[in-house]
């Protein structure tokens, strides 16, 4: 006689090395590194989470008779740093009316505005009650997970959490056989403003195309320095450690990508992507030179260009940026879910976000009118 399988259970790991990485990422699926066992243990591993850094791991985990079915990234937040959903609002009203904002649980690829994955298996209802059990027990003022998939979003919605819609642009590849395709559908006075823009942006430069272990030392090193550079002066203060960095090639192999730029033999500039199993994921980008269009070329052309020749069908260049627009990004809505016990909370932020809402979908339709493709044929699939 069969013995009945015992009903799943839910626990907490402070450590993702703690659960075996073949399983994690058969879990995962494999197509968004951004979630991969390597990324998220090398973000512990080097210290851009953990102790002092706000982020505290407390990822979850599905079990049934020592089997794990399901996981989900998750970690205890002190702070709404490095998010790029921004909840400051929210925070601020939270502790005016006497309660405590932190910390809160988040799930999320940290410092990562890349949609995805993050209810990771078959069980995502089960994670996402363990996750209000959690939030309910420990008297956390909510729970989050940010840069949600439709699948993810569906699920979310079913056990009643708020979903929040926001606004990226990203590349689609519409089997274009090479980039000059690409500009063949856009108006000719942009098509010609492209051309120009990227002759322009690496005239006296030496561009190198660089993968996995390609991607030596000296271009580490350079690329730490362009982060920090562009941390600095964007959010205050750099996430992401040199110890982060320095593993990244070992850890990620050929899931690691770099335009890097090179003037007299120098590094001046740089991108480094992340490769997916059809998305492209721009990531960082620096420079030390004051060089006009050079971001765009290292960071979208590029990306659009080698996406093309290598059969990707998706960039994403990460948050923000009307002026991908002009340069042939779509715009596509973006989701984050939000469960929040107190009922008054919970009531004015369901009020502030279907006011959000329409402001984004008013947003969508001005992106949209402004993108610079012949028809509207080319823009079909953003929504």
């Amino acid at each position: 006689m069969d013995t009945p399988a015992s009903d799943p259970v839910a626990r907490l790991v402070p450590a993702i090395d703690m659960i075996e990485a073949a399983r994690w990422d058969a879990l995962a699926g494999g197509s968004d590194p951004c979630v991969s066992h390597a990324f998220l243990s090398l973000l512990e591993r080097s210290g851009s989470v953990g102790d002092g850094s706000g982020w505290s791991p407390l990822h979850v985990a599905v079990e049934r008779d020592g089997e794990t079915l399901a996981v989900a990234p998750a970690y205890l937040k002190s702070h709404s740093q490095g998010e790029y959903v921004f909840d400051h609002g929210w925070a601020d009203a939270y502790q005016r009316a006497g309660g405590d904002y932190y910390p809160k649980l988040q799930v999320a690829a940290p410092f990562t505005p890349c949609p995805g994955p993050r209810l990771l298996g078959e069980e995502k209802a089960t994670l996402i009650a363990a996750l209000e059990t959690i939030a309910r027990q420990n008297g956390l003022s909510g729970a989050h997970a940010t840069f949600i998939d439709e699948a993810d979003r569906a699920a979310f919605e079913a056990r009643g959490w708020l979903i929040r819609e926001g606004l990226q642009f990203h590349w689609f590849n519409r089997d274009y056989a090479s980039f000059d395709e690409f500009l063949g559908t856009l108006a000719s006075r942009k098509r010609k403003s492209i051309r120009k823009e990227r002759a322009r942006s690496v005239e006296g430069l030496e561009i190198e195309t660089l993968r996995g272990a390609e991607i030596g030392a000296e271009a580490v090193q350079a690329m730490w320095m362009f982060y920090q550079d562009t941390g600095a002066r964007k959010w205050g203060r750099p996430y992401l450690t040199y110890d982060f960095f320095a593993g990244m090639v070992e850890a990620m192999g050929d899931d690691l990508l770099l335009f890097l730029a090179r003037e007299d033999g120098l590094p001046v500039a740089g991108a480094l992507n992340l490769v997916g199993e059809d998305t492209l994921y721009g990531r960082y980008w620096g420079t030390i030179i004051d060089k006009p269009g050079l971001h765009f070329e290292l960071s979208y052309y590029r990306a659009m260009d080698w996406a093309i020749q290598n059969g990707l069908k998706v960039v994403q260049a990460g948050a923000q940026g009307e002026h991908k627009l002009l340069r042939g990004y779509e715009p596509v809505r973006t989701y984050s879910a939000h469960y929040l016990p107190d009922p008054g909370f919970r009531a004015a932020v369901a009020q502030f976000l279907e006011g959000e809402k329409q402001a984004v979908a008013q947003e969508l339709e001005w992106a949209r009118d402004a993108l610079p493709y012949r028809s509207s044929d080319a823009s079909n699939t953003a929504t």
